[in-house]
């Protein structure tokens, strides 16, 4: 009985953990999606434009990330030290990019000469994109693991498949903060963002189809989770899921329609994050730790549901009313820098 109790809980917080990712995907995603793109624009006006289509959001977005760490270490306390452990290089980077980015971001509008500073936002929002495909490359890749303990080297998540994921988180979060941009801007700053959507779109999927055939090779469980009957269903509806997304994404930009394009844009990355997630259960670490003996035990988990359980609907709540009190375009001011 405190078997099947346990392993309920451990598999609530997985769900759970799940969820913040992919809120910290869509959210912080096109904040840094927007960021990326502000490294093809040469022209000033677009720029402030796009920096100030974040003013209002971009902390709040990122607090899904500290949440989603230190849910991770209380439910999962293993995979994080674990985590940390073998991919300590790409999280250390990711960590340092997202502090000049931030540091960027604000420094921008204080400065006489406030170039610099857009090339260090734009640059950071990148390298911060890279080392989290980097670090989630390496992961699903599988990690030399023995009897719980890392025993690769410190390069070992640096291999031509992480590569590839992270060019496609890349692609990913550009395609969301062109869309976003979408639904912020007008004229021909909307034209430009839907152009660059069509080609994000176009690398996302080709990539994302391409990291689904990959894994099934490098990973046996993953292969045999494509091929059982009953999983291999969910994989597939996920990835076709994708393509059709996909399709509608490119009619919802040919037509202009921006909520849609950004709501089609958001459904891929859940189909894909939701592929890997069925693709590699029950595994936390893919091969090596399985969910229920890396969780915390029952009353660990059981608090946690008390306070951090909470705290999601509230932070769903603020960030809705959020987006709620700050939608519209984005308008400035002749002399905004």
């Amino acid at each position: 009985m405190d078997t099947e109790i346990h392993s309920m809980l451990a598999n609530i917080w997985f769900f759970i953990i799940g969820l913040m990712l992919f809120l910290y995907v869509v959210l912080d995603g096109f904040d840094l999606g927007v960021g990326i793109l502000s490294l093809f624009t040469r022209i000033d006006q677009h720029r402030t434009i796009m920096m100030k289509s974040l003013e209002s959001i971009w902390d709040a977005n990122e607090t899904w990330l500290v949440l989603l760490g230190g849910a991770l270490f209380g439910a999962f306390p293993l995979v994080f030290a674990i985590t940390l452990q073998s991919l300590y290089i790409p999280v250390m980077v990711m960590l340092f990019a997202l502090i000049f980015r931030g540091v960027a971001f604000e420094f921008r509008h204080h400065a006489r000469n406030s170039a610099p500073w857009n090339l260090v936002f734009g640059y950071s929002s990148l390298v911060a994109g890279l080392a989290q495909g980097l670090a989630f490359g390496g992961l699903i890749s599988g990690l030399g693991i023995t009897e719980g303990d890392y025993q690769g080297n410190i390069w070992e998540w640096f291999t031509p498949f992480s590569a590839l994921v992270a060019l496609g988180v890349v692609s990913g979060y550009s395609l969301l903060g062109a869309t976003y941009l979408m639904i912020k801007t007008e004229g021909a700053m909307q034209r430009i963002s839907i152009a660059q959507a069509y080609i994000a779109a176009v690398l996302e999927i080709v990539i994302l189809i391409t990291v689904a055939i990959w894994a099934a090779q490098l990973n046996p469980h993953f292969a045999m989770r494509w091929t059982d009957s009953e999983t291999g269903y969910y994989l597939d509806f996920f990835l076709v899921l994708a393509v059709l997304a996909f399709i509608m994404l490119m009619r919802a930009l040919r037509m202009r329609f921006e909520l849609r394009a950004f709501f089609w844009s958001v459904i891929i990355s859940l189909a894909a994050l939701t592929a890997m997630t069925i693709g590699y259960y029950p595994y936390m670490i893919p091969a090596s730790i399985a969910l229920t003996h890396a969780a915390s035990s029952s009353r660990t988990l059981i608090f946690m549901l008390s306070t951090i359980g909470f705290l999601i609907p509230v932070m769903l709540i603020y960030s809705g009313y959020q987006y709620l009190v700050f939608r519209g375009k984005v308008q400035i001011d002749r002399h905004t820098d």
